[in-house]
């Protein structure tokens, strides 16, 4: 009896393990999940979603308006044609999966 009894234990704690790792994965990526999209250099200052660079600790923590390295999460396949502002210099101003090197604080 007492082997069953550890048997369930076992059973229990291994089906626990995998449904917290399971969640862990799924919340790691609800972009995903909800047809969304990272797109960085979008968000205004104050507004992103994530990731503003060194010494940030994460949403709404962009300075600078369209942050190149700050991201916003967006409807998935619309970063890149997002309609922004052109730059001070007249250069074209467009999202991006990636981070870029445009717009950062000095």
């Amino acid at each position: 009896m007492t082997k069953k009894v550890v048997t369930t234990t076992n059973m229990a704690l291994a089906a626990a393990v995998a449904t917290a790792l399971t969640a862990a994965s799924v919340s790691t990526t609800p972009a995903a999940a909800a047809g969304k999209e990272k797109c960085y250099g979008v968000s205004l200052a104050g507004q992103n979603d994530c990731a503003a660079g060194p010494g940030t600790t994460c949403a709404g923590t962009s300075t600078i308006d369209y942050q190149g390295n700050a991201w916003t999460l967006v409807p998935e396949g619309t970063c890149t044609t997002i309609e922004l502002p052109k730059q001070a210099d007249g250069t074209e101003r467009k999202g991006s999966l990636e981070a870029l090197e445009r717009d950062l604080p000095t």
